[in-house]
């Protein structure tokens, strides 16, 4: 407000001397809006002064009457009636009129509530901006539960608003109480409610189990009624104030660990609005012993999401990707994912524990589930290695038992093998295996003199290596020569047909 004074001067420059809003503001020493305000609002008949006739004054009967049968009606659309009946004005100005006249509702009045020692606490979200975890950028949120009667404050930040992170602090609330009040207030969030059709509310049922685990009874706020819930809005805008604008910290249990610290000392170092000769931690002592006892066991407070595995050993949760065992693909597994692990289930049976990553399109591994899938994968390819190899070689077989006794390595030798199975063929192969053999020879050198040997004798150029792709069907396929001779049979009975036919 400026004093009357003021608003006079302001009258005067505006109808007497025609000055303009900005010059008026200048002049008075005050913001063009509040010069503009108190033009709109200010009654020049009140003032003292004399008002200027306006287009405006034929149709304020009209105007007037219409507000009070629909005192809710947008300028905009009383604009369009009084334009249809000869209003020349602008919509700018109307609005000013229209402000000026609208009847205004009598201020609603309210009850000041107040509550017994442990009978309720209120519940609520707050929203801190973002942060950058682990390179992705996430919301940081603050749960804040605030006793009602002692307005006794439980603060914990965290990165997200599933359930399991709402139920989790709830527990950790409850721990810091010392037990539980008897009725918890909520807003009408998507973790509590998740209808509401006047009085009829369907609560959310994971919410319900936890009540009835710890004997409390969720109560819902009425629709728009945050005054029912003013004792935690008030909390939060505390912790807005005094505890979160220029704090430092390092990470989130940093930050969790200094709102443990200023819950404890300075927001109960306050007066209480109950009884302000005492502080909030001596009503808090007094109300203690009126809450609920704890249960004896812990609520499993944790995200549980069915995931459909594919054929790569990994499950999806929160975009990020968390291995299993290789045998556990093509199935439907259980992921339980708590603020600080997640853990995968088949049926009953846990198969892999991870740390819960908060960043965003990770792939989270446990190295004994990637080295299980890398020896499966070499015992497989020694597997079909052994099976080419004594397909295109039968002494092969008796070779690799030699081997194995000595304690070679089978993954090695099998390879050797396989190179000069490219190099020299099938069949010099297999000769030259059972004539080491034969010899006393039965290892790897011996198997490639004999192949050396022979290569000499029947005066062979080198062997080239042949370059194969990857593909199996290409490098395991196994391909026996055959005497050429057989094709000479076939040209000699095409000729001896062809004699018949034409003798």
């Amino acid at each position: 407000m400026i004093p009357k004074e003021k608003s006079l001067e302001i009258f005067r420059l505006h109808f007497a001397e025609k000055w303009p809003v900005g010059t008026i503001a200048r002049q008075v020493g005050v913001h063009h809006e509040t010069v503009e305000r108190v033009l709109r609002e200010a009654d020049g008949h009140a003032l003292g002064l004399p008002r200027r006739p306006s287009i405006a004054d034929p149709y304020l009967p009209f105007i007037i009457a219409t507000l009070q049968a629909y005192p809710t009606l947008r300028a905009s659309r009383l604009f369009q009636m009084v334009r249809e009946r000869g209003y020349p004005g602008r919509p700018d100005h109307f609005r000013h009129i229209v402000a000026r006249h609208r009847p205004r509702p009598p201020a609603e009045a309210y009850l000041r509530l107040r509550t017994l020692p442990g009978e309720q606490a209120q519940v609520d979200w707050a929203f801190f901006g973002k942060v950058l975890i682990e390179n992705t950028l996430r919301m940081l949120v603050a749960f804040v539960m605030v006793l009602s009667f002692s307005r006794h404050i439980f603060l914990r930040f965290g990165l997200c608003q599933r359930m399991g992170a709402f139920l989790a602090c709830h527990q950790a609330a409850f721990d810091f109480f010392g037990g539980v009040p008897r009725v918890l207030l909520y807003d009408n969030l998507k973790s509590a409610v998740l209808e509401r059709i006047g009085t009829a509310i369907r609560f959310n049922p994971t919410l319900l189990s936890f009540a009835s685990h710890h004997r409390f009874e969720p109560r819902p706020v009425a629709p728009y009624r945050g005054n029912e819930k003013g004792r935690v809005e008030r909390a939060i805008r505390f912790v807005r104030e005094s505890f979160f604008p220029a704090r430092t910290w390092t990470d989130l249990d940093d930050l969790n660990a200094q709102a443990h610290a200023w819950c404890l000392g300075w927001a109960d170092d306050r007066r209480c609005p109950e009884d302000r000769s005492r502080a909030v931690r001596e009503v808090f002592e007094d109300e203690q012993r009126h809450l609920l006892p704890l249960p004896a066991d812990r609520f499993p407070a944790e995200d549980r999401v069915e995931v459909r595995v594919g054929k790569t050993p990994y499950v999806r949760f929160d975009l990020n990707d968390y291995s299993i065992p290789h045998d556990r693909t093509r199935r439907t597994l259980t992921v339980l994912a708590s603020q600080r692990t997640v853990r995968v289930l088949d049926g009953l049976e846990a198969i892999a524990s991870h740390d819960r990553s908060w960043g965003r399109g990770r792939q989270i591994e446990d190295p004994a589930h990637i080295q299980a899938l890398a020896d499966q994968k070499h015992e497989a390819a020694e597997g079909r290695g052994m099976d080419r190899l004594q397909h295109a070689a039968p002494h092969s077989r008796a070779l690799l038992c030699v081997l194995a006794e000595r304690g070679a390595n089978m993954g090695g030798c099998v390879a050797r093998l396989l190179r000069l199975l490219d190099e020299h063929g099938a069949h010099e192969l297999d000769i030259a295996i059972a004539e080491a053999i034969e010899r006393g020879a039965p290892h790897l050198h011996g198997v490639q003199q004999v192949l050396e040997r022979r290569r000499h004798e029947q005066e062979k150029p080198p062997p080239l290596p042949v370059h194969l792709p990857d593909d199996p069907r290409v490098r395991d396929l196994v391909v026996k020569p055959h005497d050429l001779a057989s094709y000479d049979t076939l040209g000699t009975d095409h000729d001896d047909d062809d004699e018949d036919r034409h003798g």
